[in-house]
């Protein structure tokens, strides 16, 4: 079955890195993967959107269609207004409550969860650089994509050995976070 997820937020999050990972896991797992981004000529801070397909069979189109997503993290303004009528209606989509701030009628569409990323990464791991690591386990609880594991192997891979400690820390959290947010929708 195709999963399609979508990460937005701006240059310089770390938001690309999380979706290649994810599609990586896949393949390791012996399956399909892709991720396609999107993002502004600026080095840092324009819009930014990665699709993240997965899927058992071949993947032959690149990018999630749109209306289909059923999974969004978002974690800066612009690329939420932008990026979300890509989500299906009554997906789910994780905002960062401090950065983001959907309305209303987001709100009657979604199921939006306010979910602190950057502050779970800057206070609790005290590593801003990790709010990825925190989105991608955040991703990865919610959806149930792929096991933690795995996720986790592919993601220490994928940064220096000396990080390992502030990432594994950085993925435990936002696990912990995200069963707390799925708890309350319960």
């Amino acid at each position: 079955m195709r999963r399609q997820l979508r990460f937005v937020g701006v240059g310089g999050q770390g938001v690309i890195l999380a979706g290649e990972i994810l599609a990586v896991a896949k393949i390791k797992e012996g399956g399909y993967g892709v991720k396609a981004s999107t993002y502004t000529s600026q080095v840092r801070g324009g819009p930014t959107k990665v699709d993240i397909l997965l899927d058992e069979t071949e993947i032959l189109f690149p990018y999630a269609n749109e209306g289909e997503i059923e999974f969004m993290i978002a974690t800066a303004q612009v690329s939420f207004n932008q990026f979300k009528e890509g989500v299906k209606e009554g997906g789910i989509i994780v905002v960062e409550p401090n950065l983001v701030k959907p309305s209303d009628e987001d709100r009657a569409k979604w199921k939006i969860i306010e979910i602190p990323l950057i502050t779970i990464a800057k206070e609790e791991v005290g590593n801003v650089i990790t709010q990825s690591v925190v989105a991608l386990s955040i991703t990865v609880e919610m959806t149930q994509v792929l096991a933690h594991d795995l996720v986790q192997q592919v993601m220490l891979s994928k940064v220096p050995e000396k990080v390992h400690p502030e990432n594994k820390k950085a993925y435990e959290l936002g696990v912990k976070y995200a069963k707390e947010a799925l708890a309350k929708l319960s």
